[in-house]
């Protein structure tokens, strides 16, 4: 599962679930433009170079 898959699992869960996402993906997906969140590519490119500069 990559980030894409990850975040939108996350963001389309049902309000009793517990499901968690690492606070470094919310913050490179939320970087993005509404339209960007949507595009695979690039959200996966952004939690990339995020993770990356924290290295």
């Amino acid at each position: 599962m990559d980030a894409f898959d990850r975040f939108w699992q996350w963001a389309n869960k049902p309000l009793e679930s517990q499901l968690t996402i690492p606070a470094e993906l919310h913050q490179a997906v939320m970087e993005l433009t509404p339209v960007d969140r949507r595009d695979r590519a690039a959200l996966n490119q952004a939690a990339a170079r995020l993770l990356d500069s924290e290295r």
